[in-house]
């Protein structure tokens, strides 16, 4: 973990698509501060097609595996196959959805409503990815992928703040935390009120959550 794949401001020769674990996005802000800026998961395409720098480092943030095709032979195979064209699109399309996502977390003044609002997204946004979330004994468990470090960093405050945070949801009995890492969510409308949401996109319990993540089977 923590190995560069991408340098920020390279303009690599491949484009990567992502079969396992987490890569990072991570921004060298003006002051030479780091800054996690997103996440890579299963299935996402990174490298700019048709050339131009990366705005970002893109770093192993778990044990990951990708694959990386030679651009240029990529991109012809794009101009040829609508079905791939199709694909690359729609990752873009979850790229920005997902970037609308983290800007409206981190809009929330309150850590504790930042640590809702990205519980949620693991949910909503994540729930097909192996080992995230798991539907045990009728209820939700998010097994948190990245080191207290690195979400510190991706919500914009400090490690110890993210403790206590989890520790406030789990007093208000929104959440159990039952590892340093694996969250159990008790109160899916208390998670959305905290991170500024009367509902998840209209699912207003863990039950339904279930069934529309596709988890209770």
């Amino acid at each position: 973990m923590g190995q560069t794949v991408v340098q920020e401001g390279e303009t690599p020769d491949f484009v990567g698509c992502v079969l396992s674990g987490l890569l990072r996005m991570q921004k060298t802000l003006a002051d030479g501060r780091h800054h996690i800026v997103g996440l890579l998961v299963e299935g996402d395409i990174f490298g700019r097609v048709f050339g131009g720098a990366t705005e970002f480092a893109i770093e192993v943030a778990t044990d990951a595996e990708f694959c990386a095709f030679p651009r240029g032979e990529f991109e012809e195979l794009l101009m040829r196959s609508p079905d791939l064209d199709r694909a690359v699109m729609l990752n873009t399309l979850n790229e920005l959805d997902r970037a609308r996502d983290w800007m409206i977390i981190l809009s929330n003044q309150k850590i504790t409503g930042r640590i809702a609002g990205f519980l949620l997204l693991m949910v909503t946004r994540f729930s097909t990815i192996d080992h995230i979330v798991k539907a045990r004994d009728g209820g939700i468990e998010i097994r948190i992928p990245i080191g207290r470090q690195d979400l510190a960093h991706l919500l914009g405050t400090r490690p110890e703040s993210i403790s206590r945070a989890l520790h406030a949801l789990q007093d208000d009995s929104a959440i159990r935390i039952i590892e340093p890492n694996l969250i159990g969510v008790l109160d899916l409308s208390a998670l959305a009120r905290e991170a500024g949401e009367d509902e998840v996109d209209g699912i207003r319990s863990v039950r339904e959550l279930l069934k529309v993540a596709r988890l209770d089977r």
